[in-house]
């Protein structure tokens, strides 16, 4: 499935939504909890998904080379996990131990937060400046098959931009991954 870019709910410029959902780790989180991160990238992903599978060591890797210029990668799972069970909450903590996630897993039971923020596939990320306004939407890259492959790294370059006080060039490209699993 890919995004409808014309179907948006949240536009560029627009305040994050905030929402409170447990993770992986035991704890409960906010957007609050990220108030210290100069950058937040909000990523709708799951366990059963293979353009997840595809890039989950990618998302990694951008959590482990920007985390230090304080930017914060969170995951939020919002698929329905009774069609769905390998996107249950307790597949997720077995998924964060064997990936061994390096950012919060968040569990979106009652899909209250992937609807605020109009997710429709995933993966699908979301990138928020200082100040929790949109600034990036879409994929994370061109070529979730081979991460070798790939010519045009559109959530890299979006968080490079805003490190650097630029303008994102390319705001809004279309995600590509399995559509939300909604109730």
């Amino acid at each position: 499935m890919e995004m409808n870019l014309q179907n948006l709910k949240l536009k560029i410029g627009d305040k994050a939504p905030d929402f409170s959902l447990p993770g992986t780790d035991g704890k409960a989180y906010s957007l609050n909890d990220f108030k210290g991160k100069k950058i937040l990238v909000v990523a709708f992903m799951c366990n059963h998904c293979p353009y997840v599978q595809a890039y989950i060591e990618r998302v990694k890797a951008i959590q482990s080379d920007f985390g230090v210029k304080s930017v914060q990668v969170v995951g939020i799972n919002a698929n329905d996990e009774i069609n769905y069970p390998d996107d249950s909450f307790e597949k997720m903590i077995e998924m964060n131990k064997i990936k061994k996630l390096n950012f919060p897993y968040l569990r979106d039971e009652d899909q209250t937060a992937a609807s605020a923020y109009g997710a429709q596939c995933t993966p699908e990320c979301f990138v928020f400046d200082g100040e929790r306004k949109l600034m990036y939407h879409g994929r994370i890259d061109d070529n979730y098959k081979d991460g070798g492959a790939v010519t045009t790294y559109d959530l890299r370059n979006a968080i490079n931009a805003l490190l650097h006080n630029q303008k994102v060039a390319i705001e809004l490209t279309p995600a590509i991954g399995c559509s939300i699993k909604w109730r």
